[in-house]
């Protein structure tokens, strides 16, 4: 039995900022990883002389202050070599009119807006002052959703004027701010924000909390930013890594675990894993848990028994969404120019399709070459329960598709891509272990946002929820501020107070 105060389950993002965090305060962490590298849906796969991103492809809060900005110089460590993204993307809602460049320079983007949907105005501006609030609030490190005294300490800490005054959208969707402002049946401005809101918060304007999507729809810009990585997504796990060997932790790739149960004669939880020909248990006060909270359904199951509450509220949460992925790559001369990284394009056959680009050079494909990767959304039960032949034939005709869309958009000879594969919410599954190959966490509706969300608290003493499904929702910076969240909660829980960054 390997005994350490903290396990840490999962080296996604999440788990390597809060083993990081708690290592550096002094605290012994285990890391636990089935897969053998880092970085879950923000890692990458090589093909050939191909770098591919494996899910997440941009980057926010390397800015002076962001999330990660901030957690890197806590532990000391260079931030991984980015460039931001100028456009963050380019939307083209192939309705006849231009494509729409998302700026990073608030001005350019103001007036671009402006241009492309007049009269919106009041729309936007109120989306800043809700964003300008949130993001006092989040900086000021709150904890939600409150669970006890200390975490409503935290709250009313974090709490600032103007939280008052947007506090009453609490419950607000986007097309309630759409329609306060007048623009209910603008149907340009719903289609892009649809797109945009399906990417963040995988909801439309009709579902995502309006406190949400106020600060996802303003991410791209002046002071933040989107960023794109060197050489791959891979160096933002790769940095973390660097901050877990300084500080000693036992970074375990390959075991998968099997079961987290709590030994009442010790006082503590036991997490057992497996790896190909051996199984292996460990021991901790706490356990910090970034897989999805629906897969505690299959790995805690003998104390759910005596939590039937939470075991009902795991199994009623809402199916996230899953994605069909396109990796591909072609010679530079063979793309006609390109604008931007990334693209998002409404598609008759997928209703939107996200195509990210890597830049020549970037270390992601031999110089002159380029890789492309696009994604669409999918419900994962449509790939699930397939015969073998039925699966295959589904999957080419996905490829085929896919191909003939970019094809299509950016002028691409059939007969020049030089590389091309595509993964499915089965693939995910298998490289992830996301139960069915689930992408991103829970949809950002007003019943899951914020103080309604599900808790880093579990029920049980000691185990703790940190990811893409605890506030404040997706994206790297999303569960890096999770992560810094439960490292918080911990801390004081052992009475190491006042902890920030």
């Amino acid at each position: 039995m390997k005994k350490s105060e903290v396990i840490v389950v999962g080296a996604g993002i999440a788990g390597l900022t809060s083993a990081a965090i708690l290592s550096k305060r002094g605290l012994s962490v285990t890391l636990i990883e089935s897969h053998t590298q880092a970085g879950g849906c923000a890692g990458t796969f090589k093909r050939k002389n191909y770098i591919f991103d494996v899910g997440a492809t941009q980057v926010a809060g390397l800015e002076k202050g962001g999330i990660h900005s901030r957690i890197f110089d806590f532990l000391d460590i260079p931030s991984p070599e980015a460039t931001i993204l100028d456009p963050a993307c380019i939307v083209d809602l192939n309705d006849g009119g231009n494509p729409i460049p998302i700026w990073y320079e608030k001005s350019k983007w103001i007036s671009e807006r402006e241009k492309q949907f007049p009269g919106s105005q009041r729309f936007w501006k109120l989306c800043t002052l809700i964003h300008e609030s949130n993001w006092i609030f989040a900086n000021n490190n709150p904890v939600l959703p409150i669970r006890n005294f200390w975490d409503f300490s935290q709250f009313l800490k974090a709490l600032v004027p103007s939280n008052l005054v947007t506090g009453i959208l609490l419950k607000s969707t986007i097309f309630d701010l759409l329609r306060i402002c007048g623009l209910s049946k603008n149907d340009r401005l719903i289609k892009f924000l649809n797109l945009q809101l399906k990417l963040y918060s995988q909801e439309d304007i009709y579902n995502t909390a309006a406190l949400y999507g106020s600060t996802v729809l303003q991410m791209c810009q002046q002071p933040h930013g989107l960023w794109h990585l060197k050489k791959s997504m891979q160096s933002l796990s790769e940095s973390l890594e660097n901050s877990l060997i300084k500080t000693g932790v036992n970074l375990i790739f390959g075991q998968e675990v099997n079961s987290i149960t709590f030994d009442d004669l010790n006082m503590c939880w036991k997490v057992s894993a497996n790896s190909r020909k051996k199984s292996f248990n460990y021991q901790a006060k706490d356990v910090i848990y970034t897989a999805p909270p629906q897969s505690l359904l299959k790995h805690l199951k003998d104390p759910l028994e005596r939590k039937k509450n939470y075991k009902n509220r795991l199994n009623n949460l809402p199916d996230p969404s899953g994605a069909v992925v396109f990796y591909s790559a072609l010679k530079k001369e063979h793309i006609k120019k390109t604008f931007s990284n990334h693209y998002q394009l409404v598609s008759k056959e997928f209703c939107s399709i996200f195509v990210s680009i890597s830049d020549d050079g970037d270390g992601r494909a031999p110089k002159g070459e380029l890789t492309i990767i696009a994604s669409i959304f999918t419900k994962t039960k449509d790939w699930f329960d397939l015969d073998k032949q039925t699966y295959l034939k589904k999957k080419n005709g996905f490829m085929k598709k896919i191909s003939l869309e970019l094809e299509s958009q950016f002028d691409i000879d059939p007969g020049k891509w030089l590389h091309r594969e595509l993964a499915t919410p089965l693939g995910f599954e298998k490289w992830t272990k996301r139960p069915n190959g689930i992408v991103g966490g829970l949809g950002q509706n007003p019943d899951i946002f914020g103080l309604f969300g599900l808790s880093s608290r579990t029920p049980f003493e000691g185990l703790w929820l940190c990811g893409d499904s605890i506030y404040p929702g997706e994206g790297t910076a999303g569960v890096s501020q999770s992560a810094l969240m439960v490292s918080k909660q911990i801390l004081a829980s052992k009475g190491i107070e006042n902890f920030s960054l």
